[in-house]
């Protein structure tokens, strides 16, 4: 297992370098020029190039990359060019505000969803079993950010049950976990009914029934062991799109986060800002799909079982290499 990891974190480093490339040739040949946005009324032409010039905007994109690259292995992720400060030292202090968010709203979809997934299958083709999937599709359609500026009109501005922007108070993060995460019940809602449904109708579910077990038992020992492992996956999946959803929810909110500081920059034209936000944002994403795949090994026996009759193989063959070898020198 620690060689199936190490090999994934090797292959993250291309991935990065691609991701890498990529934002800063999407920032060359979006329009909008940086210099001119931090001059205002005072651009001129020379000024322009002056300032190009003084940001390293004018050199090569393969020599900016070069540069970039190298700040960021020296742990440098560059000056913002609108706060003139550190981008490492803001995103510091940015990121612990939208991992909580993340987590908590992730964390909140699992626990809401897997049970009305499992109920509406155990109560399938019922009243029951059609509400909860209406409500689910109902949800699931709706953008996130139109849903958070729904309950910031009815509850912070019409009942004022909350506040209106910012995280000072416990109070101040039900709305936007809330908002954020109840697609994402919906989505875990239906896909943990679809899996249950085609596991309960396999032969050992029948056969643990016949045998007296208790419907629970048979309900979450047996069969939602089971059905969890394409859940899994869809939940893995799902930090990358709430990392999205943070992104505007942060804004609406006025949470002090990432999403926010990345819009901020987007908005200014802030390059360091960007690279640094969608590169500490990429390890992330990254290091979740490594975290996915590894509890799928551990849940799954199956996929374990596979890992290590490969290696075995892989050791059986080299082996036999190298008896053929010193066989051949005898």
């Amino acid at each position: 297992m620690l060689k199936f990891i190490l090999k994934r974190l090797l292959m993250l480093i291309p991935v990065l370098l691609g991701i890498s490339f990529v934002v800063l040739l999407l920032l060359e040949i979006t329009p909008g020029d940086p210099a001119k946005m931090m001059l205002a009324s005072q651009a001129t032409p020379e000024r322009i190039a002056a300032l190009r010039e003084k940001l390293g905007l004018e050199d090569p994109i393969p020599v900016r990359y070069v540069n970039f690259l190298w700040q960021v292995m020296h742990g440098d992720f560059g000056t913002s060019f609108l706060t003139k400060r550190p981008v490492f030292d803001d995103m510091v202090k940015r990121i612990p505000y939208t991992l909580l968010l993340v987590c908590i709203g992730l964390g909140f979809s699992v626990l809401m969803g897997i049970p009305i997934g499992v109920y509406a299958a155990m109560h399938h083709n019922t009243w029951k079993d059609n509400l909860a999937m209406f409500i689910a599709l109902f949800f699931v359609s709706m953008p996130v950010f139109w849903f958070a500026l729904l309950l910031v009109r009815l509850l912070c501005v019409e009942f004022r049950w909350f506040p209106l922007s910012g995280v000072d108070t416990w109070q101040g993060w039900i709305l936007p976990i809330f908002s954020m995460a109840l697609g994402f019940i919906a989505t875990i809602a239906r896909q943990t009914r679809s899996n249950m449904l085609e596991v309960i109708r396999q032969d050992y579910i029948v056969t643990a029934r016949a045998k007296g077990l208790p419907e629970h038992k048979v309900t979450y020992r047996h069969a939602l062991k089971n059905a969890m492992i394409p859940v899994i996956m869809v939940v893995g999946n799902m930090f990358g799109l709430l990392i999205g959803g943070a992104l505007i929810t942060e804004v609406i909110f006025g949470i002090p986060g990432l999403g926010q500081y990345t819009i901020a920059g987007l908005t200014g034209r802030d390059y360091p800002v960007i690279q640094g936000s969608v590169f500490i944002l990429s390890i992330l994403f990254s290091l979740i799909i490594l975290l996915v795949d590894v509890v799928f090994a551990i849940v799954d026996p199956r996929i374990r079982s596979q890992y290590v009759s490969k290696n075995k193989k892989k050791r059986k063959v080299g082996k036999q290499i190298e008896e053929g070898a010193q066989k051949i020198e005898v």
